[in-house]
């Protein structure tokens, strides 16, 4: 926010969002009112309406999930991650000028891994192959931050490795960057009282908390005792009044698990008020690909999460099976993009290829480098907003844009070629393929995505245009 009209209007918005405590039911819709006028772009248009219609019906599942923000989180730890929403969203209109500037994608959180170490060794995943030898330090972190800023990007992921080996500079980072929101994909062993401690006094960081389903299937995967742990860094988190969240990776061993009734209700319990659903990638050469989900349990999936949302009181992201509501993939800077911990800048967490790297490289530079422009001019990889991902649902895609681009595999160990990586996945994407075509053609929402995709191609276009460039 450089500009006296930006500070002005968050000013505005700021003022405005200190009377929610209030009376949240009432004022909320105030606020989503103003926050419409300020969004130039219309670009949350939908986002604002859902909202809207959910806080004015008490009867909303929308509605029991606020409340439960405003009964089960710290006043303090509230206010200040209202305030940081705030940031976030004036920093959007920041990365949208940047993009027709530089003609590139520029991401709206940026996620790095602050070290490849780990406390676990958990089946399938490649973190443990990489070592306890790698780490971001401190003043790159700083740095990654910093340049992140500029551009208008105020959401900071975090990952490994095990992120919470870190914890003490991850604390510094929230204390340095109050304004950015912190959020870290953990096993949460390491999460004890004093560590909740100083999430209390930061008020900016977010755990989501990985775990498999039940004891015998997290220990499973994950290393006999884990489950427990799990339990109590929740407690810890429950009784502090601190916001967190799960991370639930569902494979072919426990979707069924994962996608019950029962399993949603016993996180609700937990305190959990967000979980983020991936599925199993088959990345790295020790990966099983075995344990990747059938088109039957992906669809299982699909149909759970969309039950889920109107009916339990905990946010739910799927990010393969949501494609629908951000225009496919968001890789490769379109929403994200991701930084390991060598420095190798990567398209994607699942996509170990990079031409950049942030010891020669900026964010902006990477962000304008031939791997991701390629993806910048391949996004959406299919018209299929339910096929959205160039390795799992449309191989070879992948395999073209690392040819094209020169980019080389960022596995230390064991180097995976492209095509390799890619053959994995054939057979699932072609299992899925119908399945999800399926769903599409009787989706609500294929017209609103064709929408959205002419209008962003066009969009792409007329900067293009502008910069004399082609797309």
């Amino acid at each position: 926010m450089e500009n006296f009209k930006d500070k002005l209007e968050f000013f505005g918005l700021k003022t405005a969002m200190s009377y929610l405590d209030s009376n949240p039911q009432k004022n909320i819709p105030k606020l989503l009112g103003w926050l419409e006028k300020f969004d130039k772009d219309e670009r949350h248009n939908r986002s604002y309406k859902i909202l809207d219609e959910a806080v004015k019906d008490p009867n909303n599942n929308w509605n029991r999930l606020i409340s439960g923000f405003y009964n089960n989180v710290d006043d303090g730890y509230r206010k200040k991650s209202f305030e940081n929403m705030l940031i976030n969203f004036m920093g959007g209109k920041k990365i949208h000028e940047n993009e027709e500037k530089y003609n590139c994608n520029i991401p709206w959180a940026i996620l790095m891994d602050p070290t490849s170490a780990c406390n676990l060794r958990c089946t399938g995943c490649w973190a443990a192959d990489y070592g306890h030898n790698l780490s971001l330090s401190y003043e790159q972190m700083d740095n990654i931050i910093e340049q992140g800023k500029e551009l208008g990007c105020y959401m900071y992921i975090l990952s490994g490795g095990e992120p919470l080996m870190r914890k003490d500079d991850i604390i510094k980072l929230c204390e340095a960057h109050n304004d950015c929101t912190f959020l870290a994909f953990t096993n949460g062993t390491m999460i004890d009282e004093a560590f909740a401690d100083n999430v209390l006094r930061v008020k900016n960081f977010v755990p989501a908390i990985s775990i498999e389903g039940n004891e015998e299937e997290t220990d499973f995967r994950r290393g006999k005792g884990t489950y427990q742990k799990v339990m109590r860094a929740m407690k810890i988190m429950r009784e502090k009044k601190l916001p967190f969240g799960a991370s639930l990776c569902y494979t072919s061993k426990n979707a069924d698990t994962i996608g019950s009734d029962e399993y949603i209700d016993f996180l609700i319990n937990q305190g959990c008020i967000f979980a983020w659903i991936f599925t199993y990638m088959p990345v790295g050469v020790d990966a099983v690909p075995d344990l990747m989900a059938t088109a039957e349990q992906r669809k299982f999936m699909y149909d759970q999460i969309r039950k889920f949302r109107n009916t339990k009181p905990i946010f739910t992201m799927d990010f393969w099976n949501d494609g629908e509501y951000v225009n496919g993939c968001i890789a490769g800077g379109a929403s994200y993009l991701h930084i390991n911990a060598n420095g190798d800048i990567e398209p994607c967490a699942f996509i170990h290829y990079s031409d950049s790297n942030i010891k020669d490289k900026t964010i902006l530079e990477a962000c304008r480098s031939p791997l991701f422009m390629e993806y910048r001019r391949s996004q959406p990889f299919n018209h299929d907003m339910l096929r959205p991902c160039p390795l799992l649902d449309n191989p070879p895609r992948l395999a073209q844009m690392v040819k094209k681009s020169g980019a080389k595999s960022t596995d230390l160990v064991h180097p995976e070629d492209a095509d390799q990586l890619c053959s994995k996945c054939v057979a699932a994407a072609k299992n899925w393929a119908p399945v999800a075509d399926d769903i599409w053609k009787t989706s609500a929402a294929k017209e609103r995505c064709a929408e959205r995709e002419t209008r962003e191609k066009n969009k792409k276009e007329e900067i293009a245009k502008k910069a004399g460039q082609t797309v």
